[in-house]
C-alpha cells in the first residue's frame, strides 16, 4: 500500500510500515509540515496514497466519501502519545487486511476499528 503519514503521527512509523512492505512517505519529509490540510490532501491524492492522520478535519465522510479517494485512516486514541500511536498503527497494519481499506474511510480507536467502504 502507498501511505502518507500526516504530521501528527510519529515519523518513526514510516520505517515501521516500510518494514511491513508499504511504500510510506511523511508530510514532514515532503516539507508539508504546517501547510493547510488541503495541500496535504492534494498531495496524498496526487501520489495515490492512503492518508493516516489524527486530524478530525479529515473525518467528515460527506466531504471525504469512501471510494472518492485513496483512503483515510483517522486514529483516535484516549491517550495519543507517540508510543501509543506507533503501536496501534503497527498492530493494525500487522494484523488487518489493510489492502482492503484502499478507497475506504477507517477510524481506529484503542479497542475498535470501523471501516466504511462506501457503495
Amino acid at each position: 500500500m502507498r501511505i502518507k503519514l500526516d504530521e501528527n503521527l510519529p515519523v518513526a512509523l514510516a520505517d515501521a510500515l516500510a518494514g511491513l512492505g508499504h511504500d510510506t512517505e511523511t508530510v514532514h519529509r515532503e516539507g508539508l509540515s504546517g501547510k493547510p490540510d488541503v495541500l496535504v490532501w492534494e498531495a496524498a491524492q496526487r501520489e495515490n496514497r492512503f492518508l493516516i492522520t489524527q486530524d478530525l478535519d479529515f473525518s467528515d465522510t460527506r466531504r471525504f466519501r469512501p471510494r472518492t479517494h485513496h483512503g483515510i485512516l483517522v486514529v483516535r486514541l484516549a491517550k495519543p502519545g507517540r508510543l501509543a500511536l506507533y503501536q496501534r498503527v503497527v498492530d493494525l497494519f500487522s494484523t488487518e487486511d489493510v489492502g482492503a481499506w484502499v478507497g475506504s474511510f477507517v477510524v481506529a480507536t484503542d479497542r475498535k476499528l470501523r471501516v466504511r467502504r462506501g457503495r
